[in-house]
Formats: structure tokens, C-alpha cells, sequence
């Protein structure tokens, strides 16, 4: 039986660069379009975390320097990561369609994602964007720039910038038009680029970086998703990870996510924002079914062979 699925990519697993995210974006394609032409509807949105960091640090320090004439903003390099990222995605799942005879459009919506203003997020930077540093090189980076800085999650340190909850995303009536036109899109890059409402309902974009993975939430509640599928690097979401008594879980009631969420079981920033997802759009309409697993497992997970699934 088809399903209409939001499939939330992860930022970090597209690469270092633009040539190496081309690369990459051709295995990513093959196991999307195997749901595709499995005759699933898919909608792709996607992480921009450290592209959009290396894009905003690339385009200051051009500035600095006198290459250019002054620095992008953040809700502008949010857009650039869009595209591209986009482009390479819609290039990738276009080709591997055309080698499979699948004959479907692809396209990218530059998104906005409405957000409050007073959010306490914008007080308390907590989400990790651009490349991982030592902690010298972080806090080098924090004394010249006045970047804000954190550990993530045993990886490494990077900059981090405010996260706020999003709230509604301004182009969902063209996504749903699109998706029901029997394309395939691609919405919400980054999580949506973060804008507030003015006071004369006008939209302006904010300094902060949206989660992906709330977002596509989002995205997959409004457009009554059958199934959001959220990719990470693990086949299975665990407890105690890392530890002598860790835990694989195939299944997560909402009652065992939050206890877990509770105990400090999943790390902020990165497994905790997936759980947090998952449950809301699990609990958001009955027969809804969050899968967190590898992208190449998202098949076998769709069959209930692997992954780990949030369901009522």
C-alpha cells in the first residue's frame, strides 16, 4: 500500500564540500527512489547545519578582508544553502528516476518557516552549524568573532546559533500542490529559513537556524503524512549509547519517549530533537508511525524489519 512520506536528511551527511555533497547526493538518491518506485509520494527536507555555517563564516571573512562589500546575513545564507543543496538533491533524484524509466518532476521550494520573536531560544544559542573545531580553534573563534560555541555531542566543537520551535511554514499550500501533482519535493532545507511576523504582518527573516527535524514534523502533520521517516547514523535509536549496557529499541511508545527524554537518554542537539519529532507526530493523528534508521535501511524499516518506530 503507497504512503505519502516526509523523509527528514540530515545537513551532516552531505559532505564537506560542494563536490564531495554531489558525490554523496547519488547514493543518497538510490534508496529515495526505491520508495519512489515502490509507489510511495515522497517529500524530502533536509539539514543545512554545517553548510550553512561554512557559507556564512566563508562570506565574512570575505568581507573582512575586502573581497566583497560587506557579509551576507544569516537568514540569506539559510536561502543559498537552500538552493544548492536543493539543486543537488532534485539533480540527483532526477537522474537516478530517468535511469530507472520513472518519468516524474522534482523541485525545490525555498522555504520560510514562521517563528516567534520572543522565543527564549534566540536567548540560549543551543544549534550546532558549520565545520567541528578543537576546542582551542572554538574558542579562538569566540574571542574574534564572538561566535558562541559548544561541545557536540562528543564529535567535536562548533559554533552555535539560536534554534526556535517553529511554528508554520509559509509555503505549505505550493508544497501540498506540488506533492499532489505527483512530484517529487524538496521543502524545508535547513529547516526553513526562520522568519518573523511584523507588526504589519509582514515576514523578515531571523538570525537562527530552525531545527530540521521539528520542521519536517511540521511539514509531514500538515500535509496528514502517513509516515515521517528521519534518517540518522545509527540503524537504531539506543539507550545507554556508547555505555557497557546499551540498548537498541525497535519500538517506542510515547509513554517509554518520554520517560527516556526524562532520564537525559538522548543527546541535545542531536538524537534528543529526532525523539522529540517522532513523538509529536506520532501522537498527532492515530495511525501515524514516526521511523528513526539509516537512509538505506528506510526501506526495510517501512516493512517493519528494522529501525526504530514511534506509533501510538
Amino acid at each position: 500500500m503507497s504512503k505519502r512520506i516526509v523523509i527528514a536528511l540530515g545537513g551532516n551527511a552531505l559532505g564537506n564540500t560542494a563536490a564531495q555533497q554531489l558525490e554523496l547526493v547519488s547514493l543518497t538518491a538510490k534508496p529515495i527512489v526505491d520508495l519512489i518506485a515502490a509507489g510511495n509520494e515522497v517529500i524530502i527536507a533536509h539539514g543545512n547545519g554545517p553548510q550553512v555555517g561554512m557559507i556564512n563564516l566563508g562570506l565574512s571573512t570575505a568581507a573582512e578582508a575586502g573581497a566583497i562589500k560587506s557579509d551576507m546575513p544569516f537568514p540569506e545564507c539559510g536561502a543559498m544553502s537552500q538552493g544548492y543543496i536543493g539543486y543537488h538533491l532534485q539533480n540527483a533524484i532526477g537522474n537516478e528516476l530517468t535511469a530507472r524509466g520513472l518519468r516524474k518532476d522534482v523541485a525545490t521550494v525555498v522555504t520560510q518557516v514562521l517563528v516567534d520573536e520572543n522565543d527564549p531560544a534566540f536567548q540560549h544559542p543551543t544549534k550546532p552549524i558549520g565545520a567541528f573545531m578543537s576546542q582551542e580553534e572554538a574558542e579562538k573563534m569566540a574571542r574574534e568573532k564572538g561566535w558562541h560555541i559548544a561541545e557536540d555531542a562528543g564529535r567535536g566543537w562548533r559554533q552555535v546559533v539560536a534554534s526556535p520551535k517553529p511554528l508554520a511554514i509559509v509555503e505549505l499550500t505550493t508544497i501540498r500542490a506540488l506533492a499532489e501533482a505527483d512530484s517529487v519535493v524538496i521543502a524545508c532545507g535547513g529547516g526553513g529559513i526562520p522568519v518573523i511576523a511584523t507588526d504589519h504582518h509582514h515576514l523578515k527573516g531571523a538570525a537562527a537556524v530552525i531545527d530540521k527535524d521539528l520542521a519536517s514534523e511540521l511539514l509531514a502533520e500538515h500535509l496528514d503524512a502517513d509516515m515521517l521517516i528521519i534518517l540518522t547514523a545509527v540503524e537504531k535509536v539506543a539507550i545507554n549509547f556508547g555505555k557497557h549496557d546499551q540498548q537498541w529499541l525497535s519500538d517506542l511508545t510515547p509513554e517509554l519517549a518520554r520517560q527516556y527524554i526524562a532520564e537525559g537518554q538522548f543527546a541535545p542537539g542531536s538524537m534528543l530533537p529526532k525523539v522529540q519529532a517522532a513523538l509529536s507526530f506520532a501522537e498527532s493523528a492515530p495511525g501515524r508511525v514516526a521511523l528513526i534508521t539509516l537512509l538505506e535501511k528506510a526501506k526495510d524499516g517501512i516493512e517493519g524489519k528494522t529501525g526504530t518506530r514511534v506509533h501510538l
